[in-house]
């Protein structure tokens, strides 16, 4: 494991924290994170509406119509309680659209001797953002189950899922600008364990909040430091 290549990547991208092209993919993920989970909610809504109508019987009480109110209140404890664990994998996941622009800032400053890199098309990058979203929730959701029999491991099975998820999706996104998607999964093989270790370094900020909103941005410059330093070496 690279453990030196870890350790100096991630100082470096918490340096350059404040570069404008930064902000700009803060920005552009969080609003279209909370468009997209109000759109979610609207549509939880919905759907409660039309399932319970204005009115509905129950067993030895009869007609009420207060029911759909109070299904209507108490879903929206249910959506803070599942934006809790939906804002960060849906943030890095829609982050991930804009994330180039972040691997070509890091580069302009620490690389500048590299060639233009590969632009990866927008339906590509589409393709990949919607594939991720979906593999991030649904396990993020499926260890909500694991970690009410494993409680007090739940952490950690949360900083190794989501590491190995992160690490996965940024180094993926890094190597294939310059060695194509092929060669980024043989690398990615390759570097299998300093690929993980890095993602848990990613993934255990996700538990601080405010602090994980930015961990995709610092995902994709520390993973593009690792790709460049691991070819290097």
């Amino acid at each position: 494991m690279a453990i030196g290549v870890i350790l100096s990547s991630f100082p470096a991208a918490v340096r350059q924290i404040g570069d404008a092209r930064f902000r700009r993919v803060l920005i552009l993920g969080l609003v279209l994170t909370v468009a997209l989970l109000v759109a979610v909610y609207a549509a939880f809504l919905g759907l409660l509406q039309w399932s319970v109508g204005d009115e509905a019987t129950l067993p030895l009480i009869g007609e009420v119509t207060w029911l759909n109110d109070l299904l209507t209140w108490s879903s929206i404890g249910v959506m803070l309680i599942l934006s809790v664990f939906l804002m960060v994998p849906v943030a890095s996941a829609i982050t991930s659209l804009f994330l180039e622009d972040v691997a070509d800032a890091v580069e302009a400053r620490h690389y500048p001797h590299l060639p233009p890199a590969n632009r990866i098309s927008f339906l590509d990058g589409l393709r990949d953002t919607i594939a991720f979203l979906g593999v991030i929730i649904v396990a993020n959701l499926l260890a909500l189950i694991v970690y009410v029999f494993l409680a007090p491991f739940a952490l950690f099975i949360f900083w190794g899922m989501n590491g190995f998820l992160l690490g996965r999706e940024y180094f993926t996104l890094a190597a294939m600008r310059r060695v194509g998607r092929d060669r980024a999964k043989v690398l990615r093989r390759k570097h299998f364990v300093t690929i993980w270790a890095a993602g848990i370094l990613m993934a255990m900020p996700l538990s601080v909040p405010l602090v994980n909103l930015i961990i995709p941005i610092l995902g994709a410059a520390t993973f593009t430091h690792i790709f460049n330093r691991l070819e290097a070496g």
